[in-house]
């Protein structure tokens, strides 16, 4: 595996510094029952890391004083970590808005055959990858039966009302480009997919999420290897919107890992580029429970094109 970070420190990505705090997003681990070629994590089924009951206590605490409005759980598959369910009910508990980053597949997982059932009970808002609406793409960058396992996955939530119209329960849908190129149009590919799938499999979402594939972690080593690495971060630079600044996720979000450390972001975690807070080499959780990070600076590396370029990238999809 290529380590990205030395290729992106030198950038001249414009300074950003932090507005007030309205998402925590939470990885729990990097377990998960996928190997994704495009997946900036790294996840796997061999990886160990995973939260520990007093890291979760540590984000329960903090959700009590920071005053964000919405959970955000990722991984690897976050649902695989023991205290998942804990910290979703805490975050419902609390009124606020939580996010299952879902990859489909696990809702087939031993030990999870409730989980759609206990999304639903909950009223968890699930965001699912789904790279592609072709078969082929799709098991080509995730494996050989992962799209089969998406649709029925898919088709559980829908019966359980997830994505169906005058429901409460919002499924979202994350597209992927396959390569080193900008995705399409998120307002033009939302209704090619809703169509295919409606009319293939019967199956209903609410909104589609347009990502860039950041040149971190699995992707950005696959980059290296094939020496496309320049060659994407000129294309990402060359597409650089400034008006997407202002709605960069970064500047509402923390990035908490497995261990309870502080990232601007998700990607930055993966980098090991970590927030700094009174001149700290990295932040701990514990440590800003009395902090208001409104006006922080944002560490900045050449990666962060990837969310700014074209119609710009975040966790809820296109900027514009």
């Amino acid at each position: 595996m290529h380590d990205s970070l030395p290729l992106l420190v030198e950038t001249d990505f414009p300074a950003l510094r932090r507005d007030r705090l309205d998402t925590l997003q939470v990885n729990v681990g990097y377990r998960c029952n996928q190997s994704c070629l495009h997946c900036h994590v790294n996840a796997g089924p061999t990886r160990t890391e995973e939260m520990p009951a007093e890291v979760a206590e540590l984000i329960i605490r903090y959700l009590d004083v920071s005053g964000v409005s919405t959970l955000d759980v990722t991984g690897g598959a976050p649902e695989l970590n023991a205290h998942f369910r804990r910290l979703v009910r805490a975050g419902r508990e609390r009124g606020l808005r939580v996010i299952d980053r879902c990859n489909l597949s696990v809702l087939e997982e031993p030990g999870q055959e409730d989980l759609g059932e206990f999304l639903a009970g909950h009223g968890v808002e699930v965001v699912a990858s789904m790279p592609c609406y072709l078969e082929e793409n799709v098991n080509a960058q995730r494996g050989n039966g992962v799209f089969e396992a998406s649709i029925r996955g898919l088709r559980q939530l829908n019966a359980l009302g997830y994505g169906k119209p005058g429901s409460n329960l919002s499924l979202d849908l994350v597209y992927n480009p396959q390569g080193p190129i900008l995705p399409p149009s998120q307002q033009a590919l939302e209704p090619d997919y809703k169509e295919v799938l409606t009319e293939r499999y019967g199956i209903s979402f609410n909104q589609l999420y347009v990502f860039a594939n950041m040149p971190v972690g699995r992707f950005g080593s696959t980059l290296i290897s094939k020496g496309k690495m320049d060659s994407y971060l000129a294309l990402l630079r060359d597409a650089h919107r400034e008006d997407n600044l202002d709605t960069v996720m970064c500047r509402s979000l923390l990035s908490i890992d497995w261990q309870g450390f502080v990232y601007d972001c998700d990607f930055n975690q993966m980098l090991g580029v970590p927030m700094r807070v009174n001149g700290s080499p990295r932040t701990h959780l514990s440590e800003l429970m009395e902090v208001d990070v409104a006006g922080k600076a944002i560490a900045v590396r050449a990666h962060c094109y990837a969310c700014t370029a074209g119609q710009g990238s975040s966790c809820g999809g296109a900027l514009n």
